[in-house]
């Protein structure tokens, strides 16, 4: 899609063979010496120092960038215990991928930037450090640090970005924040009931064939279980009325029943016809 080529040039690291940027008001092209001391990069290719320990990594860049050895070394105690790899001795090579991920972001912020880029900082996490990684950039955000979080993962994208761009073969294809783009690109919500018997699935069919927030209705049949799709137009307050119409009532046995809630991976689907990818 181009995403981690776009990063590579925004910091410099890779010069664009047309066009121009600028980041914190400087020129990719002609203020790279600016743009460098106001920027952290966290890579989607894991970077350290394998041969030096987890403090060791985090104080080198602190000191790199100008800060005291003493405030380094505190820095570097701090974050790593926030990020869980504390007091570690051995050397960073024999990390896990998780934890090589943890201490790459931990060297990106040790000196505070104003810009922090974040090229799918999560990848090779497991759910729990996935989830501490996630509630560490809310916590810069309240920091007033500006993000540039690049990731496939929708359900990332929708859960920390205040807006969104969808890139598609090196090009934004749209723009705005979560729920501006699912109103405008997204799939209608749907509730998904699932019945054993047909005259059950009509039943509620025949409830629904007049509501104005239903959009259509489709059925799936599966051996002996018949699912009712209803796809409807609007957010829970909508699904609340739905389910206060009625639905249900009469009915013998509703075997499930499902929401399905619009979503960012909807809207990248709808606007490219394809699969999420690299």
């Amino acid at each position: 899609a181009g995403k981690t080529t776009l990063v590579r040039m925004l910091t410099t690291v890779l010069t664009p063979t047309a066009g121009d940027a600028n980041v914190n008001g400087y020129s990719i092209l002609t203020g790279k010496n600016e743009i460098v001391k106001k920027i952290g990069v966290c890579p989607q290719v894991i970077t350290i120092y394998e041969v030096l320990r987890a403090e060791e990594n985090v104080e080198f860049v602190a000191v790199m960038h100008g800060i005291p050895r003493k405030e380094a070394k505190e820095k570097a105690r701090k974050l790593l215990e926030d990020f869980g790899i504390a007091g570690r001795k051995d050397w960073s090579k024999r990390f896990s991928g998780g934890m090589q991920r943890r201490l790459n972001l931990a060297m990106s912020l040790v000196f505070e930037p104003e810009i922090l880029f974040l090229d799918e900082p999560t990848a090779g996490l497991d759910p729990q450090a996935r989830r501490l990684v996630w509630d560490f950039i809310r916590d810069l955000k309240d920091k007033d640090i500006t993000i540039i979080l690049m990731t496939h993962d929708m359900v990332e994208a929708d859960s920390l970005s205040d807006r969104v761009a969808i890139i598609d073969h090196g090009k934004i294809i749209a723009e705005g924040t979560p729920t501006e783009l699912k109103e405008k690109y997204g799939s209608d919500n749907a509730l998904e009931i699932s019945f054993l018997k047909q005259e059950d699935l009509e039943l509620v069919k025949n409830n629904i064939r007049n509501l104005p927030y239903v959009a259509n209705s489709s059925e799936i049949h599966q051996k002996e279980r018949k699912t009712l799709i209803i796809s409807f137009q609007g957010g829970l307050k909508n699904l609340v009325k739905l389910l206060q119409q009625g639905l249900i009532e009469n009915i013998d046995e509703v075997e499930n029943m499902k929401f399905r809630q619009n979503s960012l991976e909807d809207v990248f689907l709808n606007l490219t016809g394809r699969r999420l990818r690299d």
